[in-house]
Order: C-alpha cells, then structure tokens, then sequence
C-alpha cells in the first residue's frame, strides 16, 4: 500500500494583524529588560550595604580584633597581696553616623548623660560619612543603661577593659597610670608596660598598711603648716626596700590626663632639693672614716667662717668649742664646714659620689631627678657642701644614703619590685662597703644623741630606740636668691638605732609657723613629730616590741663605748 504525505505550508498573516503581533513581542522584550535591570541594581545595592559599606577601615580592624582577642593587663600587688592595680571588664560606646537620624537632638541627649563631651564634637562625629566613631569609652554601667533608654539604633557597645585602682591616690606616683588603651604612662605601668601587657602580675616591696601611715602623717603635717607639698619613704635600711613612698599633693589615676602637673610631680624621686643639715651625716661619717678623729676631737665654733663673699653661720649658734657629738648635736655649721676642710674637696665629694647622692638614681620608674651640685667644685663648695649647701638630691637618695651609713656600711639601692614569692627582707643584700662598721655604729650613736638630746627631740617615741637628723634648708627662688622664709624642712630616722632595720624621712616644702610651734618652720617642729608619728604607727602595724623601758633607760650609753676616760675629760 502506498500512503501520501502532504505538507501544508505555514500561513503569513498580513496587513494590521502582523504589525500588532510585533509591536506586542517588542513590548515584552524591553518590560523583561526592566526587571533584570531592576533586580541586578537591588542586587548590586545589597552587596553594597551588607559587605561593602559595612566592612570597617583598617583602623576599625584594629578595634575589632583587639576587642575580640586582648590580653588582660596583669595586676600589681603589694608585698602581701593586696590588690594596687587590676583589670576590669567595661564597655565603651561608639556611634553609626549612617544609622543616626537626628544628629544635633542625639549630640544634645548625650551631652546630658555625659557632661564632659563637647557638643560640637560629638555632632561632627554624629553627621560624618563614617561608619564607626568613638564617642565615650569605659562608661558606667549606670551611663550604659542611660544611653539604652535612648532607643538609638545608630549607638553600640563595645566590650573593652579598663585599669582599675582600688585604694585611688594613695599610691599613684610610684604605681602610675594607663591611657585609655592600657598602655602604661608612667610609674611602674610604663616601665612594666610589656610585662604588664602579656598579664604577668607585678609583686611589690610595698606594705599598704605602712603606707596609709606614711600618707596620712605627712598630709598632718603639710595641713598642721599650711604647707606647699611633702614627700617621705619607709625603707628597710639594710636591702633598700620601699615599704611606703608617698608624694603629695597625688593625683587620681583614674582621670590622670586631667589632673593638675603640680600634683603629677612626684617629689619623692623627680624633685631636688637641698636637703640641709642632712648632710652633716655624711661629713662627719667622712671625717671618722677617713681622718680616724675620735670622738672627743674638737671644733671652734665660736667664730663664723668668712671666705671670700661667703659667711657660715650657726642657727643654732653655742659660741664655743665643740666636740664630735657636740657637733653633730647641735648641728652646727661652723662645726661640720670645719670638718669638711679636714675631709678635703676630693674625698668628701668621692664619698658623696660612693654614696650615690650625686648622679641620677638608678630605679624601677622612670621619674627620677638629676642631682644638683657645684660645677666647679671649689674649696668653699666643700666647706658648704659639708652641711648640705649647694648641693641637692632626691629625698629617695637621701633616704638611701642615710641607709647605707648606718646599716652598718653597706651600699644601699632602693627598689620597689620583688621576685615572686619573695619575703625574705635581707635577701639581696649588698656587698659593696661605703664606711666600716665601728664607724657606722659611731654614727647611729649620734644620729640617736640628736633625738634624746638634740634638735629632733620632738621625733621620741617613747620605748623606741629612734636615732635621727632634722634639716632645714632655704629655697632658691626665681631670682637666684636664698628666701629665708621659703624652706624646705626635713627628718631622716633609723630605728632601732642599735641596729636599724628601717629608714623613715619625712620632706614637707614650705611650711608656715603656727601658734602651736611658736611661728617655727624648722624641721624640729615640722617634720620630727611627723616622723614620730609613723615610727608609733609602724610599731603598731607591724608588732615591734619596745626597745626599752622609758624609766631604766640612759640614751647616752651607745656613746660611751665610744668616748675613752681621757676623752671625757
């Protein structure tokens, strides 16, 4: 069978009905254009919001990755634990201008819960191009829940940490401060800054109770004179250890870059001064030990020295001959300018120089003060040097110093850190010797005459074998001139005397007489009974028993081992 198979040919439409089918397809073609158009740009715009705009800067970076993996900052401790400085979890707000959309009204409100934002400051950042900008860090809790009730979406918080300082002032000198970041700034935070950064803890020599002490006495005795500022230090006299140090006025380490550079200065290790007959320690420590006078050697004091321009004087004028003791005692100028010369210029400032009092000292902060001295030494620089004229040290480097001659001649350095687990107070002990040990016993003999008998009678505690040396020194003013009645007046203590253990120096700058001190500034009114005061508080703190009993005592006796029959004649 054969089929046939017939094609029909397609059919063509014609005339208006084919032009409106084309016109129709076109339609279509260009409506389909639109949407994929339409969509790609809605695509392009959320790439755009979710990942172009919304990735931070490099600097942004730097605050993210901080944020999410940071090392805490290790804490500081005192010798026995007490917490000094710590690290704390807080938050820290920061704005999305893009989200803000009342800037000036949120500029207002924030300055409302935040008093110290300047306003014009915060609407620059409120209305910038920005997606990131700090406006407060480390806030409150209180300030954070303020800022919620805002219902701002364009504010956040970022989780950060901030240094924390639980006994405030107390210690803010030698402990120092952080900036906002952490990053230390000065005191043992900057010169710890990297131990510090990778968390280690920081141990002290410092006893907070010791330094509560100190504190409390010497503001006393700046509040009792009406005075400028004070400084003071308990040390161990035979390791240098800082059991307390204290510059006043203090600042608040929490607000530091906001603080007065007044109270900022620590006076303590920055600050030098001519420190007075303090320095008569060390000239007749010098002339025992170098010249081997004994005691019972004699000085005619009844004349003042007159050399070239210069007159040396007595404040506390004998007119007559003197002995050692008498001497040291009396803290006659005459006297100790007389031993100076016997000394010589070379050796007297050779052991100035052995004792450390001349060049900067070599501690764990940075703050430390370059000595004063005569540039040339001359023969009259000698004579004033000898009762502490002309030359000006740190009140630490005294302390130190005053150490090294009666712990029974040992150098002395101060410090304030200690190994971990450290508690051994004469560990560390030097090995270097500055005098011999009869004549550092001569001297803590004498150092105990002038607080029985002498110009720190006001510094006796009663039990308490309490040896020391008061000092009063002029200021040099503005004008180059001495200013009689700017001084600087200072105690420096060893106890017990018979062997001491501590060091105690109170500083207090420019006080005022008072009715109680018959209108004295004198370091026997002003700084002695300070320095009594802490050695009771001390007493107390620490446990030390009496010495003695105040009624079966004789506090010539540590002198008379030393002064032969013929001597007392």
């Amino acid at each position: 069978m054969i089929f046939k198979t017939s094609f029909r040919k397609p059919v063509r439409l014609q005339g208006e009905r084919s032009a409106a089918l084309e016109q129709m397809r076109g339609r279509i073609i260009i409506i389909a254009a639109f949407f994929v158009v339409a969509y790609a740009a809605v695509a392009l715009r959320a790439f755009d919001l979710a990942v172009l705009q919304a990735a931070p800067s490099d600097s942004d970076m730097h605050f993210y990755a901080e944020s999410a993996d940071v090392k805490r900052r290790g804490a500081i401790v005192d010798r026995n634990g007490v917490l000094l400085a710590t690290t704390l979890p807080s938050a820290s707000l920061y704005a999305d201008p893009l989200l803000i959309m009342d800037a000036p009204k949120l500029a207002q409100d924030l300055k409302q819960i935040f008093p110290g934002l300047d306003y014009g400051s915060t609407l620059k950042k409120l209305q910038s191009n920005g997606r990131f900008a700090w406006i407060e860090r480390n806030i409150t809790p209180h300030e954070q829940q303020a800022v919620l009730e805002l219902g701002q979406p364009g504010l956040g918080f970022e989780h950060e940490t901030e240094r924390f300082y639980p006994h405030g002032n107390l210690i803010s000198h030698l402990i120092g401060y952080t900036n906002v970041d952490n990053h230390g700034l000065a005191g043992l935070e900057r010169s710890f800054d990297n131990y510090l950064t990778d968390g280690n803890e920081l141990r002290l020599s410092l006893d907070v109770r010791l330094q509560h002490a100190l504190h409390r006495e010497i503001q006393h005795a700046i509040d009792d004179f009406t005075a400028k500022a004070g400084a003071g230090v308990i040390m161990n006299a035979r390791t240098g250890e800082i059991l307390a140090g204290v510059s006043l006025p203090d600042f608040n380490p929490h607000d530091a870059g906001n603080q007065d550079a007044n109270a900022l200065f620590n006076r303590l290790t920055l600050g030098v001064y001519e420190l007075g007959s303090m320095f008569k320690i060390f000239s007749t420590a010098a002339v025992l030990e170098l010249n081997g006078i004994p005691m019972s050697y004699k000085f005619d004091a009844t004349e003042p020295i007159r050399v070239g321009r210069f007159t040396i004087n007595d404040y506390h004028a004998e007119d007559r001959i003197l002995t050692v003791p008498e001497v040291f005692m009396y803290s006659s100028n005459i006297g100790s300018a007389k031993m100076g010369e016997m000394v010589g210029t070379e050796n007297l400032k050779k052991f100035y120089e052995d004792l450390g009092l001349l060049d900067p000292l070599d501690f764990e902060i940075s703050e430390v003060g370059r000595p004063l001295k005569p540039n040339p030494w001359r023969e009259v620089n000698t004579l004033t040097a000898s009762y502490g004229h002309g030359v000006a040290t740190t009140p630490l480097q005294m302390s130190a110093a005053v150490a090294s001659v009666v712990n029974g001649g040992l150098f002395v350095k101060p410090k304030l850190v200690m190994a971990s687990g450290d508690r051994d107070l004469t560990a560390g002990r030097s090995a270097i010797r500055v005098v011999s040990e009869k004549t550092s016993m001569k001297m803590r003999a004498l150092l105990r005459l002038v607080v029985s008998d002498g110009t720190a009678k006001k510094a006796e505690v009663a039990g308490y074998e309490l040896g020391g040396k008061t000092g009063t020194a002029e200021k040099i003013g503005a004008d180059g001139r001495y200013h009689r009645k700017k001084l600087i007046s200072s105690f420096v203590g060893a106890f017990p005397a018979s062997d001491p253990e501590y060091i105690v120096m109170v500083m207090v700058d420019e006080p005022i007489g008072n009715k109680q001190s018959w209108g004295y500034a004198t370091a026997g009114w002003v700084a002695a009974p300070a320095a009594g005061r802490i050695v009771s508080s001390m007493a107390s703190i620490l446990g030390i028993q009496p010495d003695y009993k105040p009624d079966e005592y004789d506090a010539s006796a540590p002198l008379k081992q030393f002064v032969s029959a013929k001597e007392k004649g």
